[in-house]
Parts: structure tokens; sequence; C-alpha cells
């Protein structure tokens, strides 16, 4: 009975094994409970502390990885810093959550449901269960998914249709930051010189740069995708 369990630690995490599936269906209800507790139970300003206690937990969990690492010797400025897109917004997002600053979360809702909801599906971790890098992958994914749905269903935000174009622009400021530190440390941030090892969306956009090429030609459809139900919720409030 307790082989199934047994045969997934230390192995790597594969799309659909129990490493995959349980923080996630974790998160779902944990998010669920959280935001209904929050919504019913808690006052505007026990609210705003409360999400902002959250984002520092996941920041802190950023954080201590990386002094983990440097404790071991093993910290290498080409793979580890903290330059990966889900990485940064969760050191980000304590500044988010004390500011709550609408051009803010105008940037961080398509960038974290249209990228780190990608890294949930399809998820890199250099180690498996119970490693910390698998608790920290997860902690920073899914808890920056948590923060962002608490945003939209608690404090009400929603996006205009200009901030796709915001968050894209963005985006775009953020992968040219990313060039220019990948050519000085011969790195590979953001995946901008090779595809992630792990199964992944890009693998279907072909090699390098066409995975590039076509990765931002869908980035906006992507983003008006995101946009979609929150101007069809617009439509029909309208009609009330």
């Amino acid at each position: 009975m307790l082989q199934p369990l047994l045969s997934v630690i230390n192995n790597p995490v594969t799309i659909g094994s129990l490493p995959h599936i349980i923080p996630i269906l974790l998160a779902v209800a944990f998010a669920v409970l959280f935001i209904r507790f929050s919504k019913q139970k808690l006052a505007l300003l026990q609210q705003q502390k409360t999400i902002h206690l959250f984002a520092c937990l996941v920041s802190l969990i950023v954080f201590s990885y990386h002094l983990f690492l440097i404790a071991k010797g093993t910290y290498n400025f080409r793979t580890d810093l903290p330059l990966y897109l889900c990485s940064l917004l969760a050191l980000v997002c304590p500044i988010f959550t004390h500011y709550r600053s609408y051009w803010m979360f105008e940037i961080l809702l398509f960038w974290i449901i249209g990228g780190t909801l990608q890294g949930v599906i399809t998820p890199d971790i250099s180690g498996g269960f119970p490693s910390f890098d698998y608790f920290r992958y997860w902690t920073v994914h899914l808890g920056l998914l948590i923060i962002i749905f608490y945003f939209i269903f608690v404090f009400k935000m929603k996006p205009r249709l200009k901030s796709v174009f915001k968050s894209f622009f963005a985006l775009q400021v953020y992968v040219v930051i990313m060039m220019i530190l990948n050519y000085l440390l011969n790195a590979n941030y953001f995946y901008l010189n090779q595809k992630p090892k792990s199964a992944s969306l890009l693998d279907y956009f072909g090699d390098w740069p066409y995975y590039i090429l076509i990765g931002q030609l869908i980035v906006i459809p992507l983003f008006l995708l995101i946009y979609l139900p929150f101007k069809l919720r617009n439509r029909m409030n309208n009609l009330k």
C-alpha cells in the first residue's frame, strides 16, 4: 500500500504523477477556504494584512532557498539567481500586497496567470519530493496564483483592456533585461537561450530561436484570453 508513495520519493516530478497532482489539489482547497474565510470573516484592514503576510511567507521561502544553496556551497550565478519569472514575482509580491497598486495588479495578473499557470501544468523541478526545491517550487507557483485570485475575489480588482498591453510592454522590458544578463553571465534565464529540459509548451514551438518568436506572437492572444472572462462579466453586469 505504501509502495506507490515510496516510489515518488526523490524521483523527478512527471506530469500527472502524485507529486504533481497532490500539491495542486491541496492549493485549490486552501485557496477556496482562504478566500471564503477572508471575505466572510475579516474586515478590510485584516484582509490587507493577511494577504501581505501570506506574500511575505512565499517570498521568505525563495529567500531561504537561496541562502540554503549558498550555505551548501553550490550556488551558481549562471543558474540560481532569482531571475526566473516566478521567483522574481515571489520577491516582488510583498511590495504589491503592501501598496496594492493597480498598475502592479495590471502587470502581475497576466504574468502570473499566463506564466505561473504554465509552470503548474508542466513543472520544471530539479529535485523531487521531498527536497527543498520541490517545496519551494510549489509554494512559489501556487502561492502566486492564490495571491492574484485573492485580489480578484476579495478586493474585487479587475483589469481593463489596456492592461493587456501594459503587461505585454512590461514583459518586453523584462525580456530585454534578461537577454542582457544572459549575455553577461552566459546564462539561460527565462529560457531565452535554451528550452527547459522538462516537458513544456515551448516544445511545440520549434527549436531556438523559433520558440521565442512564436512565444512572443501568442502572448497578446493569451493575455486577451485571460482578459475575456472579466470582459464578459462586465457585459453581464451591464445587462442587469
